[in-house]
């Protein structure tokens, strides 16, 4: 599947090949803190799939609770975080962060991973009152 996006600003613009299966949802607490969220949607490819339109990112490295660092790629400018892959030469593989996909609607997660950081409240989200508009 085609996918484009890019982030909240528009001074970042990407396109990426992916299989749709390869989406994930992430609780564990980096990702919580990263996203400044709850947990973390995020598509998997290869790095040879991926390709910056327009301009670059800003790359912060986090050591993860394993050892692994990661790099994390952000717009410099209003600081949507865009996608993370390790550190080093490749092959690489990189996590598209889904909220900066135009095609996000389409991308349900396959496996949610490090369920045992979720917030106690997830589950019942579909008992929280639903505006469609603020």
């Amino acid at each position: 599947m085609n996918i484009d996006g890019g982030c909240h600003c528009g001074a970042i613009a990407f396109r990426a090949e992916v299989e749709p299966e390869n989406a994930i949802l992430c609780h564990c607490t980096d990702c919580q803190t990263l996203s400044g969220t709850a947990f973390r949607t995020v598509i998997y490819l290869d790095e040879a799939r991926f390709e910056l339109l327009t301009g670059r990112p800003r790359i912060y490295v986090k050591t993860a609770e394993s050892g692994a660092k990661r790099e994390q790629a952000f717009c410099p400018d209003c600081g949507t975080p865009l996608y993370a892959t390790s550190v080093g030469p490749g092959p690489r593989k990189i996590g598209i962060r889904l909220g900066t996909v135009r095609q996000r609607a389409s991308l349900k997660p396959t496996v949610q991973y490090w369920t045992r950081s979720a917030l106690p409240w997830i589950g019942g989200l579909g008992s929280i009152p639903k505006l469609e508009r603020q």
